[in-house]
Parts: C-alpha cells; sequence; structure tokens
C-alpha cells in the first residue's frame, strides 16, 4: 500500500501485454494487438476502419519496439513507407497469436479518461469482449510484415476478430 492509502497499484495491462507478447515470441506466434483509435494513437489513419486499427507487433515487422507502461512505441512499414507509431496502453483492446487466435482482451479505454501522468479513473467495467478465434487457413502466406493483417470478410473469415457481446 503506498503512503496515500490507494492499492490499486499501477495498471495491470502494460504487464499483460508484455507477458503474451514474450508468449508469442517464445513460440513461434506472431502478436497482433488491436487498438481504439481516437486522437491520443498514432497510427496510419489509411489503415483505420470503425476506429480500430489491428498491428502486427512482432520483431520481424517492427523497429525499435518499446512495451513501455504507458505507450508501445515503434516504427513500421506500411505499404513500404517507414511510419511511427504510438498507441497508449489503455487503447489496447486485444494481443493475441495471429496463427491460433490465443491471446487476451481488455476493456475499452474509458471516455473522456486523462492522459497518462494524471489521476488515475475508477476503472471502467468491462464491456463484454471477448476473443473469437478461428482457424486460419493453410493456404495462408506467411508475409513480411509490412502490411497490416487484412480485415475478415465476415464472420468465419479464417482470422481472429473481436466481438462485443452485450
Amino acid at each position: 500500500m503506498s503512503a496515500t492509502g490507494d492499492n490499486q497499484g499501477t495498471s495491470t495491462r502494460p504487464y499483460l501485454l508484455r507477458a503474451l507478447h514474450d508468449w508469442c515470441t517464445d513460440n513461434g506466434f506472431t502478436p497482433y494487438i488491436a487498438v481504439h483509435v481516437d486522437a491520443s494513437v498514432q497510427v496510419p489513419m489509411e489503415y483505420v476502419k470503425n476506429n480500430e486499427i489491428v498491428l502486427n507487433v512482432g520483431f520481424e515487422a517492427t523497429s525499435g519496439l518499446k512495451l513501455g507502461n504507458e505507450f508501445i512505441e515503434f516504427k513500421a512499414r506500411f505499404g513500404g513507407v517507414s511510419r511511427e507509431i504510438v498507441v497508449p496502453v489503455d487503447h489496447v483492446v486485444a494481443i493475441y497469436a495471429r496463427e491460433n487466435g490465443q491471446g487476451m482482451a481488455f476493456p475499452m479505454p474509458a471516455e473522456g479518461a486523462p492522459r497518462p501522468g494524471a489521476a488515475a479513473p475508477e476503472p471502467a467495467p468491462a464491456r463484454g469482449l471477448r476473443l473469437a478465434s478461428t482457424e486460419p487457413p493453410a493456404d495462408e502466406p506467411a508475409g513480411d510484415g509490412d502490411e497490416p493483417p487484412p480485415e475478415p470478410a465476415g464472420p468465419g473469415a479464417g482470422r481472429p476478430a473481436l466481438k462485443r457481446i452485450k
């Protein structure tokens, strides 16, 4: 317990993200993160759909990857052009292995939540997020990590997808 009597501690999200990233890497899987995009997220907006983007955060697809307690930062190539990516950790709504969909989903960021360094708000209740996985097609090419993963064509399109359930 801290001197202020706050027994909440820091968020577990960055620690869980690092642990699952390590698990993916150690097992030869490709770690992907699903990110809720708003003005505080620095990503190529042309790849954002419905305020979400999925990013390959494997070491082969990134340069200078930093999985910090407040931000995930790295450089990645999109359409052959190197881009600087900055994602607040609280905007990561899932991390999972591309190959089998195993991972963890997190609550959406609270609306109007203070930025890192400000007083922490009460934790938002989970909004019924769960990670739905489907088997990837056997003939799917490995890819070089230059492009973000394509969007699924619909339910059961062969890629892991986030589904909100009420």
